[in-house]
């Protein structure tokens, strides 16, 4: 039987192409285009191409040194050796693409005229709120509007599933009449709580996003150092391994399990913890952040979030002013400083309208679970369709 592909274009595009291709029939076979698609292992019968991580983690155009420490890597024999994998498949039963416009041009190239799909879980409407100016847009427009060239391939799509409500109205009233939105396709990802945090008793706690392409080198001391002026437990979300944490001056360290961390420092006690992401969102009243998804899952939750720019590779001061505009007054981005970055926080704590304000602003921006279940039983049911005797 010919295989279902699935091209997708980062981590978080992985992972939501892996639960669309659980919910297919089989054979899957995925083409990651970014890393290495692990997500797809046991999913995906065969995973092709060279998969290989690249110094910037995908961003390779958020800065220049990204841009030449992936040319470094060997960006530019990867890229050509994806496209001959994608042509080299046999022809697919159907593609179903997870990603930008590039992925999408590698998904019409490797279908060869196959049923074609489109998840779009980047593009959003809101972006374009809040520009400061043109430039601003043209420096992002790929990623913040839906261009020309995209709608162009969208009429090679039998179906284009977008992430939020204004950005499938957006898309319709540009043309592109097969665009449908059936929920947030990053709630979809947010697991049930992983552990139980009884442990931590009743206090109030925040939850400390520093994101996992490499800005929390940066990010993690500043997030606990502002967290020793805040009245909450920092609950710091930790996927990497233990040897990945950056120096914590100051902090001394202890390990009640493999996948708890306490961290002390005079009186006060912050908490790492790995494979306990939705627990901490959920045990959570706050949260600082310099991360991509897991900000816009906090903001869905209604956690206010209060983040701050990187020297990068991802959360450069251009990603995160394009944050606070997809999150509107969920995000308050300030300078990268722990006394700014605790005032802010003070502020959304003791005033309950600012609070109240930034928690329904996440939930209405992000809206509600359903993006990956309505792609899943639209796909089978078009395809289903097109099997059907005429």
């Amino acid at each position: 039987m010919k295989p279902i592909l699935f091209i997708s274009n980062g981590p978080t595009e992985d992972a939501i192409g892996a639960q669309v291709a659980r919910g297919l029939p089989s054979p899957i076979w995925a083409l990651p285009l970014v890393g290495q698609g692990k997500a797809y292992e046991g999913v995906a019968e065969r995973i092709l191409g060279p998969r290989k991580d690249m110094p910037s983690g995908g961003f390779l155009f958020g800065s220049l040194r990204n841009l030449v420490e992936d040319l470094k890597a060997g960006f530019l024999s990867m890229t050509l050796a994806q496209w001959r994998a994608a042509r080299a498949t046999p022809p697919p039963r159907a593609v179903v693409v997870v990603g930008d416009a590039y992925a999408l041009s590698v998904g019409v190239f490797a279908g060869r005229g196959a049923p074609l799909y489109h998840l779009n879980p980047l593009v959003s409407a809101h972006y374009l709120e809040g520009l400061s100016s043109p430039l601003e847009l043209l420096l992002d427009w790929g990623g913040s509007d839906f261009t020309p060239y995209e709608r162009l391939l969208h009429r090679r799509a039998r179906a284009v599933f977008v992430r939020d409500e204004k950005s499938q109205k957006r898309l319709q009233s540009l043309g592109v009449r097969h665009a449908y939105w059936y929920g947030s396709f990053a709630m979809d990802l947010l697991s049930p709580p992983e552990r139980d945090l009884a442990f931590l008793g009743p206090d109030p706690c925040l939850a400390l996003l520093p994101g996992t392409r490499g800005d929390e080198a940066f990010s993690l001391p500043l997030m606990l150092e502002a967290s020793r002026h805040l009245p909450l437990t920092p609950l710091v979300a930790w996927p990497k391994p233990w040897e990945a944490l950056p120096p914590l001056e100051g902090w001394a360290r202890a390990w009640p399990d493999g996948d708890t961390l306490r961290l002390t420092r005079g009186d006060r006690v912050a908490w790492v913890l790995r494979r306990a992401f939705s627990a901490i969102l959920h045990r959570s009243t706050l949260a600082l952040a310099t991360a991509g998804t897991a900000a816009e899952q906090a903001a869905g939750l209604g956690l206010p979030i209060v983040a701050f720019p990187t020297p990068g590779p991802q959360y450069t001061r251009a990603f995160a002013r394009r944050q606070k505009r997809l999150l509107g007054d969920a995000l308050h981005l300030v300078e990268a400083d722990p006394y700014r970055i605790a005032g802010q926080a003070l502020m959304l704590l003791k005033v309950p309208e600012l609070y109240q304000k930034a928690s329904q602003a996440g939930k209405a921006r992000i809206g509600p679970p359903g993006g990956i279940g309505g792609a899943i039983r639209h796909i089978r049911e078009d395809l289903e369709r097109a099997q059907e005797p005429s």
